[in-house]
């Protein structure tokens, strides 16, 4: 069955306009990519509650220590979502979310990047290398991860006011 051509150009032109305009639309300054951040409309305008922003700042590390603790597989699967997860919050209205994102990622993917080119060099049923790269990935990531919590626990998170638009 052969489709019309012209129909197909014009359905994947009205495709490339819906695109368009979602992407302008999620570009706009002050739009915020993070679907749990909900803004509080307020009296003195839409708000960020501090609380939302400790939460948002503590993801990355959480799922970090729960995928080296369980790494088969969810190292897997947290690889993927981590992306996710810092493209939600690397911008973050509250910048210190962002930092702590940051150094959050780049602790987990110089660990796993590291360990998959070491791991080409693992002999054939050398599970005993794994077994030693798994714990040192957990004594590089968790300890860290417990220590950037913790400084995210004692931080004052205040409530921030959005810009109108």
């Amino acid at each position: 069955m052969l489709v019309d051509e012209s129909v197909a150009a014009v359905s994947m032109q009205a495709l490339r306009r819906k695109l368009y305009g979602f992407i302008c639309a999620v570009m706009e300054p002050g739009h915020i990519m993070n679907p749990a951040i909900t803004p509080t409309e307020t009296p003195v305008g839409k708000i960020v509650r501090g609380s939302d922003s400790r939460r948002a700042a503590s993801w990355m590390h959480w799922g970090n220590i729960v995928s080296v603790l369980v790494p088969v597989p969810l190292l897997i699967f947290w690889f993927g979502a981590s992306m996710l997860v810092y493209a939600m919050n690397r911008h973050h209205p509250e910048p210190r979310v962002g930092h702590y994102t940051q150094q959050a990622a780049y602790r987990f993917y110089a660990i796993t990047g590291f360990f998959t080119a070491a791991a080409t060099f693992i002999p054939g049923g050398g599970w005993t290398w794994y077994i030693a790269a798994w714990a040192a990935a957990a004594l590089v990531i968790i300890p860290w991860s417990l220590l950037d919590l913790r400084r995210i626990r004692r931080e004052e998170w205040n409530d921030i006011i959005l810009p109108e638009n």
